[in-house]
C-alpha cells in the first residue's frame, strides 16, 4: 500500500520537523513552571498516593503533537496511484514465401541473391518475437517449409537451411502464393501478411498469380512483393562442361505483375538492387507492419488526505473536551 503512495507537495513534509522543536519546547516548558511550596516536615506528604492525572495530563500534548503531524502530511496531499490496463490482441501472422529457384544464386547480390535474402529475412524474424511466423518456399512447384509458429528459433533453421535444387527447378509464383494464403486464410490475427520475394518471371506451377492475388484479397491477406535483381544483366551460374560458370545474363522481373499482386490486397511492391535496398524493404515492412496489440493505460490518482483531516480533527476535539473535563484546571 505505502509503495503506491506519493505527496502531490512532498517538500511540505519538511513541516514535520515542528514536532521535535515542540516537544523539546514542552519539556523545557514543565520544568518551569514545576511549582515549590515550602515545608517543615514532609513526613505527612510522602504516603500519600500519586494521582494517575499527574501523568496522563500529557495525553493533551501528545494528541495535539498527533493532531499537528495529520495536518502537515494532509496538506502535503498524499495520494495513491492504480492503474488499468486494456489491449486488444492479437499480433500479425506473417508468411515469408522466398523463391529458391536456380537464378536466385545470381551474384548481383552478395554473395547471391538466395543468401542475401536469407539474411535480411532471418534479421526480420528475430525483430519480431511477438508474431507468429511462417516459411513457404518455391521454385518450379511450393511447399511449406514451416508453418506458422511462434518458435522463432525454427524459422531462423528452416532459413539457414535453405539452398538452391531443394525443388524442382522453375518459378512457380502463382502456387508459392497460394500456398502461403492456404497457411493465413483460416487465421484469427488481426493483420495477416504475406512477403514474397522472387527474381524472375512465373513460368511454371498451376495456379496464375493474378487469381491467387484475388484469393488474398478474399480472405484479407496484404501481400507486400520483393523483385530481387539489379537493373540489365548479371552474372547468372550456368552448368558447362567444365563446371558452374557464371555469365552475364538479362534480368527479367515481371515488375507489373508483382505491383498488381501488391496494389490489390493493400500492400506494397519494391525493387531489391543491392544488399543494401533489400534491408531498407525488410525495414520498411517491418514499420508499416507494426504489431497490432494496442496497449492503453490508465492511471489513476486517489487523495488520501481527506481520512488524515479526519482524525486530526478528531484528535483535537477529543483534546479539548479532555481539558475541560477530567484535565480541566482551576484557572479555567
Amino acid at each position: 500500500m505505502l509503495e503506491n503512495i506519493t505527496f502531490a507537495n512532498p517538500k511540505l513534509l519538511w513541516g514535520l520537523l515542528i514536532i521535535p522543536v515542540a516537544i523539546v519546547w514542552y519539556i523545557l516548558r514543565q520544568k518551569k513552571q514545576e511549582a515549590s511550596v515550602r515545608f517543615s516536615d514532609m513526613d505527612g506528604f510522602e504516603k500519600l498516593p500519586k494521582s494517575w492525572k499527574i501523568y496522563a495530563r500529557h495525553l493533551l500534548f501528545v494528541l495535539q503533537m498527533l493532531a499537528l503531524a495529520l495536518l502537515i502530511v494532509a496538506v502535503a496531499r498524499p495520494q495513491s496511484t492504480s492503474t488499468s490496463e486494456t489491449s486488444n490482441i492479437e499480433g500479425i501472422d506473417i508468411i515469408l514465401a522466398q523463391d529458391v529457384s536456380g537464378s536466385m544464386l545470381a551474384r548481383d547480390l552478395k554473395p547471391d541473391r538466395l543468401e542475401a535474402s536469407k539474411k535480411v529475412a532471418a534479421d526480420f524474424v528475430e525483430s519480431r518475437p511477438s508474431d507468429r511466423m511462417g516459411l513457404v518456399v518455391f521454385a518450379g512447384e511450393s511447399f511449406t517449409q514451416v508453418p506458422l509458429t511462434t518458435d522463432h528459433g525454427i524459422m531462423l533453421n528452416m532459413l539457414k537451411e535453405l539452398k538452391s535444387g531443394m525443388i524442382d527447378d522453375g518459378t512457380a509464383i502463382g502456387d508459392g502464393l497460394a500456398t502461403a494464403i492456404n497457411r493465413l486464410k483460416d487465421s484469427e490475427a488481426i493483420s495477416k501478411v504475406i512477403i514474397l520475394l522472387t527474381d524472375g518471371l512465373n513460368n511454371s506451377g498451376s495456379v496464375d498469380p493474378y487469381t491467387a492475388a484475388e484469393l488474398a484479397k478474399l480472405y484479407g491477406i496484404r501481400v507486400y512483393t520483393i523483385g530481387v535483381g539489379s537493373y540489365g544483366t548479371a552474372p547468372f551460374p550456368v552448368q558447362t562442361m567444365f563446371g558452374v560458370q557464371y555469365q552475364q545474363m538479362k534480368v527479367e522481373i515481371d515488375e507489373k505483375m508483382l505491383t498488381t499482386i501488391a496494389n490489390s490486397s493493400g500492400g506494397k511492391y519494391f525493387r531489391a538492387t543491392s544488399n543494401q535496398k533489400l534491408t531498407e524493404i525488410y525495414d520498411e515492412i517491418d514499420k508499416l507492419e507494426r504489431s497490432k496489440i494496442e496497449v492503453t493505460e490508465f492511471r489513476h490518482l486517489h487523495e488520501e488526505f481527506y481520512p488524515l483531516v479526519a482524525l486530526a480533527l478528531a484528535l483535537l476535539l477529543l483534546e479539548f473536551i479532555l481539558r475541560k473535563t477530567v484535565f480541566r484546571t482551576l484557572s479555567e
